[in-house]
């Protein structure tokens, strides 16, 4: 039988430009021109967005709200207001599915598309970026920098290179000498910790990690290894995946105080209701429980356990979480500024599992859901 090869993949990736921050500006027209960040104000709170006035100077997401304030004492901190995000980026989805059922979206303000066959007429797919950036504009009046090129891993750093309002285009020809010059650290996944060790080895760029035998590679960094190896040659396998399955639901609190390990277990508790609220939104079933806690010195520990029997409620969950704190070594003068509580190994119901009391907590509270 005569098969013919598959047609190599069209790939986009749409990133929304300073998503939460623009739809601010929009909606609020004395905004416009000022450097936003969108965060609570305190001590205690972290930078959800920054306009690009205020990426001027120096602020980024996930910084400390009080050290964006030093860096720009002029900034406009405005809270933030997620529903009104969500609404937007279901509009953004909705303009990306009238061109391929590909879609895969990684948050609110980005997603993967293929669109190797798409549904419009378009005879390319920079012409589908193009014209998806153009509705975008008109329908949300926010802009959309969007990558093209033959997989995610490329798609992901064209769609940066152009920002804001950009489009770039990596054609399969183009990979190689596209990619050869870049510094290590464009490369998704090698953050300090790891540009600093290839750069100890002398890599710089993915060039000199294109010189580093996959062997040598995975003896030192395992399975990441072997990702460098591939990503340094352009290669990624990854299919857009519209429907993933659920991997983790988590909730996390950071408090107004720090507080001692003995006296966690009400936000403990009130999270587990949380993230027991998102989980019965999947069919799957979750088998283990994690803690998160991160103390007054910002360092994160997590703590999980895999129980015979999969948390049938909110209060059994609740226990599980409570009981992991007897799992955490630290000094008992140990503060701490951050709780987490966590679902994650869901897998597909063997068996209908209980589902113990119908809990209704209310409106979860910084509860996620990772797919």
């Amino acid at each position: 039988m005569d098969l013919q090869a598959a047609p190599p993949r069209k790939i986009i990736h749409v990133d929304m430009d300073a998503f939460y921050a623009s739809v601010e500006q929009r909606d609020d027209p004395s905004l416009r021109g000022r450097p936003v960040v969108v965060a609570w104000r305190g001590a205690r709170s972290v930078v959800c967005a920054a306009s690009y006035e205020a990426r001027k100077f120096g602020v980024r997401s996930a910084m400390p709200a009080v050290r964006a304030e030093r860096l720009c004492p002029q900034a406009v901190f405005v809270p933030p207001d997620f529903a009104r995000y969500k609404a937007v980026s279901r509009q953004v989805r909705e303009i990306m599915l009238a061109h391929t059922d590909l879609v895969e979206p990684l948050s609110l303000d980005e997603a993967y598309l293929d669109v190797t066959v798409p549904r419009s007429a378009l005879p390319s797919a920079t012409a589908v970026a193009e014209a998806i950036r153009a509705r975008i504009r008109r329908d949300t009046g926010l802009t959309a920098s969007a990558g093209v090129a033959p997989n995610k891993f490329l798609a992901k750093i064209a769609s940066d290179w152009n920002k804001p309002d950009g489009l770039f285009v990596i054609r399969p020809r183009q990979v190689e000498r596209f990619l050869t010059p870049l510094p290590v650290g464009r490369i998704p996944g090698v953050g300090r910790v790891m540009r600093g060790k290839l750069e100890a080895l002398g890599i710089a760029t993915v060039g000199d990690l294109r010189g580093m035998p996959l062997e040598e590679l995975q003896r030192r960094f395992g399975s990441f290894g072997a990702a460098l190896y591939r990503r340094a040659r352009g290669i990624d396998e990854r299919p857009v995946e519209p429907d993933q399955p659920v991997q983790s639901v988590s909730s996390e609190d950071t408090f107004a105080q720090d507080l001692p390990l003995d006296a966690l277990a009400p936000a403990i508790r009130q999270l587990a209701a949380n993230t027991w609220q998102a989980a019965r939104k999947t069919d799957r079933v979750a088998r283990t429980v994690v803690l998160k806690l991160k103390t007054a010195q910002f360092r994160i520990l997590t703590r999980s356990h895999t129980p015979e029997q999969p948390p049938a409620s909110a209060g059994e969950l609740a226990e599980l979480a409570v009981a992991l704190r007897d799992r955490v070594a630290l000094p008992a003068q140990t503060r701490y500024r951050l709780v987490g509580v966590g679902l994650s190994g869901f897998r597909e119901p063997e068996e209908r599992v209980p589902q113990g009391e119908l809990f209704d907590p209310g409106p979860p509270m910084g509860a996620s859901v990772k797919r």
